[in-house]
Order: structure tokens, then sequence, then C-alpha cells
């Protein structure tokens, strides 16, 4: 029976997923890889490990799924990520991935060259550390003698398609976008950004829809996957992107709250509308511009969210059981609204929406001798479910109006986590039943690439949500007033989380 692939490269590991016509789930796999620091501030990772752990990923979704012939690979990835070619195809270094933090002079000098208020009009969003943009005048900054070499500059879903099909070099609206290269209304690179960093546009992938079939399996890399030479392999979209087709979220009225290593809200938008401030992001979505059919989204995004609790576990508990996430939820489950007094900042790494403040700090407040592990866990919880809202406010201010949330990533296991999130926002919350809705939206494209279905139809269609959680108005207002020393904790401490860095030695 034909099936389809869905290969999602994320930030800590790869999954592989194969799906019937219907969308169900035939077989899954997945392979992780770390993230190397090797400096306060650095996040890099290696190419090569991304492609490895894709063939470890691929066969066991395949050993799952036993006689199952692929119609179409379809590619997700992790956004804004920069992998350095030179002109024979080499590796000129370790791809440097979004929680990089080492450009910040780099943003502030994009942002007066090009004038934030043009920026934002042109690419729908400020620059950050991390971004593509940023990256590459750190390295043309940084590293001359890299950046003499450099003939390619690619994406990290797009770096796997080229070791599966070879050039030519092809990116899509959905990850170009979040670059800070593109212009996110023509859909295409943006003159007047490449001109002002020095790049050329011979040096980026051609700009095809998520839907183009970008070039068939090479013999060696069917070899290394254990797939079928000649099979067609579709460009696919960034993961937040796929991740809100797969989640059915293709109109306004639904807010997608992604509770991952980061936080990502996600309002899909029929036309480009920016935030002049710069708080959040417009980014192009899987899908093309047409009437009823959102080719926009709008994105508000915290850095920590489920890092948040795994730094917990990891640097402060050092649980190294397999259940280590559902035993800190179950006692968290026994303590209060509040945390009994204790408030989490969960700005562990940097905070962009909607403070765009890659100094932002994390920090405990109200710490007393009557507070355990219990509190601490639900303090996390709660302050990220703050920083969510904080983040979703903007978006309030800009318009939106949702009806619902659908909560989705690793936090949305948490029953706790799902209730928390439906009080502070005032809103219920639809769990995702779908573990891997990145993949399957690079499923769903590969697809309609292949003439099977429209995308954002059977997005919609298999989408599979939990019963709703209501909110309780009670707990609602009870937030509201935590929210506001939550906010003004920040405010108080900027200056001194700035300061506090030049000890990170």
């Amino acid at each position: 029976m034909a099936c389809l692939l869905g290969i999602d490269l994320g930030t800590s590991s790869v999954k592989a997923l194969l799906v019937d016509r219907e969308g169900h789930t035939l077989g899954i796999g997945s392979a992780e890889y770390p993230v190397l620091m090797p400096q306060p501030d650095y996040a890099e990772q290696d190419p090569e490990a991304w492609w490895q752990c894709t063939a470890t990923a691929v066969r066991q979704a395949l050993a799952a799924a036993r006689s199952h012939e692929v119609a179409a690979i379809g590619l997700s990835g992790q956004m804004h990520g920069t992998v350095l070619l030179d002109a024979h195809g080499q590796l000129l270094a370790p791809a440097i991935i979004w929680p990089d933090r080492r450009s910040r002079a780099q943003v502030h000098e994009i942002t007066e060259r090009i004038g934030a208020a043009r920026l934002i009009e042109i690419a729908g969003s400020p620059v950050a550390t991390g971004f593509q943009a940023a990256t590459l005048r750190w390295v043309q900054q940084e590293q001359p003698e890299v950046w003499r070499q450099v003939r390619h500059i690619l994406l990290p879903k797009d770096y796997l398609r080229w070791r599966m099909v070879g050039q030519p070099f092809y990116t899509d609206p959905s990850d170009a976008a979040g670059t800070l290269l593109l212009d996110v209304r023509t859909r295409n690179w943006s003159p007047v950004i490449l001109d002002a960093l020095g790049l050329d546009v011979t040096q980026l992938p051609e700009v095809k829809p998520s839907t183009t079939v970008g070039g068939a399996l090479t013999r060696p890399a069917a070899e290394h996957l254990g797939l079928r030479p000649g099979t067609p392999v579709v460009i696919g979209a960034a993961d937040t992107a796929n991740s809100a087709l797969a989640s059915g979220v293709v109109s306004p009225d639904t807010l997608l709250l992604t509770i991952s290593t980061g936080g990502q809200l996600v309002l899909p938008s029929e036309e480009v509308r920016v935030d002049p401030r710069g708080r959040i992001h417009t980014f192009c979505s899987a899908l093309e511009p047409a009437p009823g059919q959102a080719g926009w989204y709008q994105m508000a995004a915290t850095l920590n969210a489920g890092m948040a609790l795994r730094w917990l576990r990891d640097q402060v508990f050092a649980l190294t059981t397999s259940d280590a996430y559902a035993q800190m939820s179950a006692w968290a489950e026994g303590v209060p609204l509040g945390a009994r007094g204790l408030l989490f900042l969960p700005y562990l790494s940097g905070e962009r929406s909607p403070h765009m403040d890659p100094t932002a700090r994390g920090m405990f407040l109200g710490l007393s001798a009557h507070h355990g592990r219990a509190e601490m866990v639900r303090a996390v919880m709660e302050g990220v479910a703050f920083s969510c809202y904080d983040a979703y406010q903007v978006l309030v201010e800009l318009g939106a109006q949702p009806g619902r949330v659908v909560m989705a990533g690793g936090g949305a296991r948490s029953s706790l986590w799902q209730h928390i999130v439906a009080d502070v926002f005032s809103l219920p919350v639809h769990r995702l039943a779908i573990a891997e809705q990145s993949a399957l939206g690079a499923a769903i494209l590969a697809g309609a690439a292949i003439g099977w279905h429209p995308p954002g139809e059977v997005g919609s269609r298999w989408a599979v949500y939990d019963a709703p959680i209501e909110p309780d108005a009670r707990h609602h207002t009870d937030y509201q007033a935590l929210l506001d020393i939550f906010r003004s904790a920040y405010l108080k401490h900027r200056d001194d989380f700035e300061t506090l860095i030049q000890y990170n030695r």
C-alpha cells in the first residue's frame, strides 16, 4: 500500500512519520542529536549528525510500518538555522541554530542599517539573535576566512533535501521568512535586505511553494535511508508552519500554542499584518495565498517553555528516570494556584515576544524555606504560561479574537499544564492528540504535491483533539493579579540581568 513519509528535523531530534492516505499512522521513528555549546551563548549542531540520525529514524518508521511503499517524502525543520557550504558542497562550519545568542551586536547593526520600521514592513518581523540574517552578518565580521568560501547558504531542512536529491537548491516561503531576508509580501528574497547585508542572491536557494517536488531521491541517498530511488522529495515547510497545518489551525478563529523546547503561539492570517513595534513575527504559512486561505500567520515566540522544565529536571532535581516529567507534574498537582507564593520568570536564555531581549534571565521570586520541589514545578509551569500569555496579549492588541486554543507539544501531555493555560488565557483548551504534528504536516504537503489532496482541507480533517478543558473564571481573576507581579519583576530587573551577564564567564 502506498503511503507518505514526513520527516521533521527538530532541535533535539529528527522524527520520521509514515501515514496512509487517510492520515493514519503506520510507523514512527526518531533519533536524537546534541546541541553543541562550545562557548556561552553559542548553539550549534553537526549537519552530518542530522543526516545520520535521519537514516536511523526513517529505518525505524519503515520497520514499524512493514510492507508499505513510500509515494512521496515531505520535509519539516527547525527555523532560522544556518548551514554554510563551499563551492564543492563541503560544510564550512557547524550549523548555527536558533537558540544561538552570539549575534547581539549584529542585530543592532542590521536594525540601524535598514531601519527598524522598514525592516518590519519588509520582512514582517524584527531581526533577532539566532535568525539567519544576524548569523550571516556575524560570520562576515567574525569569521571572514570562512565567509570568503561561502557559496551556498541553507536552512536545516533544505540541507536534508540537498543530501537526498542534490542540486538545485530550494527553500519555501515559510522557512525563508524566518531568515529575515525575505519580503513576506512578494514571498521572495528582498533586494533591499540583501543589499544592506552584502549578500548575493545566488548564494541563497530559490524560493518555491511548499508543495513543490524538489527532486527525486538519488540511489546513494535511497540506500542510506532504506527507501526506493526516484521517490519524489517535496520541499516542505518550516516546523511551525507544518505544525499549524497538521493541527487544523488554518483560520484565525483558532490559536495554536505549542509548548516544546520553546513556546510558539500561531494565529493564521489571510493578509500580511505586522506589529510596528516588532514584538511578534509575521511569517508566510505553508499554504499559498488564496481567497479563504491563510497564506501567512502571526507568531509570538517564547524561548523557554519545555526547556525551563527540562532545566529543573536535569540541573536542579537531577532526575534521570524515563517518567521524570510525569512524576514532576504529579508533584505539582498537589500545589494550589500561585505555587504557595512562588513565582518564576522563565527567561533562562533570553526572551523574544514581547520583550525581544536576549539579555533577559530567569528568576524565582518569593522563594522561602517552606517551598519544595512541588512548588518549584508548579511555579515553572505557571511562569511559562504567563510568558506565553504576555506574548498572546500582543496578538490581541493587533485584533486577534480566537475562540479556542489548540495545545500541542510535549507540554500538552500534562493535564495540569492544560488547565493552567485554560485558566490563564480564559479560553477552552483542546489538546492535540497527534504527537508528531510537524512531521504530519510535512506528510500532508507531500501528498498535496503528488495530487492526493488539498493541504488546507486535509489538515483540518486529519487533526484529532481530546475533549476540551474549559477555563475557570475565578482562577483567571487570580492569575491576572499574579501576572501583574510577573510583568513588574521583569521590568524591575531588566537592567540587572544585563549587568549580571558580565559575570557569565
